[in-house]
């Protein structure tokens, strides 16, 4: 694995995220940036009433939400906070159903360039022994000034 120097950290992700994305735990934290490594940022989720669909599992918007911030947390950890940073790209495969349990992602980048990062994604619950998703995100840099 390439080594990406860690430019922002786990403080100042979450603080960003709280400041430009409120709306991403409206009102009630659920999603935890666990960890920050060269390259990989792992995200727990903690769902609630918010998160549940019919036969009490988790939806699949909310597992695509965890899937898309656990990326974009491991593209901010090696670029640092430059606004505008986007999602190009994302593509997830479900492979079974997620309980109304904790749900942990690890995103690694793969390629990370001047304009395009690519980050592969996999969501896992403990206990499990497959995955519950995997998925693919490219994101685009904006050009530095």
């Amino acid at each position: 694995m390439t080594h990406y120097p860690i430019k922002a950290d786990t403080i100042t992700l979450q603080q960003y995220i709280e400041e430009h994305f409120p709306q991403l735990n409206q009102g009630k934290q659920a999603y935890f940036i666990e960890e920050i490594t060269a390259g990989k940022a792992i995200l727990r989720l903690e769902p609630d009433q918010r998160h549940i669909r019919l036969g009490n599992t988790i939806s699949g918007p909310t597992i695509f939400t965890l899937a898309d911030y656990c990326a974009f947390v491991a593209v901010m950890s090696a670029i640092g906070t430059v606004g505008l940073t986007v999602t190009t790209n994302m593509n997830i495969n479900f492979m079974q159903k997620a309980e109304m349990e904790t749900l942990y992602c690890t995103a690694k980048l793969l390629k990370l360039g001047k304009r395009l990062a690519v980050v592969d994604i996999a969501i896992e619950q403990p206990g499990f022994k497959s995955l519950i998703a995997h998925g693919t995100a490219t994101y685009s840099i904006p050009p530095s000034s």
